[in-house]
């Protein structure tokens, strides 16, 4: 959202993020890693969060207890912005099967 790829929705009660355990005592808080390093992290009007290749991966880490439909918009509208390419996303190996499935299906996202 951030990033403008995803607009979000208002019925979204969960946050992912980065820090420790200590923070799982708020309601929807979902904790991703105890840290992140600083060369992912981007800053807009004093709000720091991830830049879109790790939001990626993480994304696909969690895919088993994530709602995926905003990653795909977001992976969507990337494709489409540039020039139908993904070029500039990068993944993690292990997640690179998962990532060609997500390609996929953002290149098809808004014919349905």
């Amino acid at each position: 959202m951030c990033q403008g790829s995803f607009k979000g929705r208002n019925s979204e009660y969960i946050i992912w993020l980065y820090g420790d355990e200590s923070l799982k005592r708020f309601n929807g808080v979902v904790i991703l890693g105890r840290r992140v390093s600083p060369y992912s992290v981007l800053e807009r009007n004093g709000l720091k969060y991830t830049d879109l290749n790790l939001t990626i991966s993480d994304a696909l880490a969690n895919e088993s207890i994530l709602d995926m439909q905003g990653i795909t918009e977001a992976v969507s509208r990337y494709y489409f912005l540039n020039g139908e390419s993904f070029e500039g996303l990068s993944v993690a190996p292990e997640y690179q099967d998962a990532f060609e499935k997500l390609a996929q299906e953002a290149r098809s996202y808004y014919d349905s």
